[in-house]
């Protein structure tokens, strides 16, 4: 466990660290990877139980509305977005994800995304009769 803690300790302290770099220079575009620490609304859009488009999530949200964020309120793309000036990127599979709006970035990220076959096997497609608990 302990292990895991300096890596989330270390994963902060990179993404600060970047985060005061890239003020310096002018970021011309963000794209976002990762699970749900970062999952901005992909989930919302595809086919699986891994979802945060229901209370209590948002709550703290400007809007106070879910958004499909794994978090009360924004994120960490969300709070780099902002140190670096630009508007929040939009989920890659949002319809609104065009022309200049897909200038600024994409967010790919999405709950229960890992490098194993077997990681997320926790969410099966709520279709897919072979991938669920006997």
């Amino acid at each position: 466990m302990g292990s895991f803690s300096n890596f989330s300790v270390i994963s902060v302290l990179l993404v600060l660290s970047l985060v005061s770099v890239a003020s310096l220079a002018e970021a011309r575009a963000f794209f976002v990877f990762g699970d749900s620490l970062v999952d901005n609304g992909n989930n919302n859009y595809l086919a699986t139980t891994a979802r945060a488009d229901a209370p209590p999530y948002g709550i703290d949200y400007p809007t106070h509305q879910p958004t499909g964020r794994f978090s009360n309120g924004l994120n960490i793309p969300d709070l780099i977005s902002e140190a670096i000036g630009s508007e929040a990127t939009l989920p890659y599979l949002s319809p609104a994800l065009t022309g200049q709006r897909l200038l600024v970035g994409a967010n790919f990220a999405s709950a229960g995304i890992g490098i194993l076959n077997d990681t997320g096997i926790q969410f099966p497609f709520p279709s897919d009769p072979s991938t669920t608990r006997k």
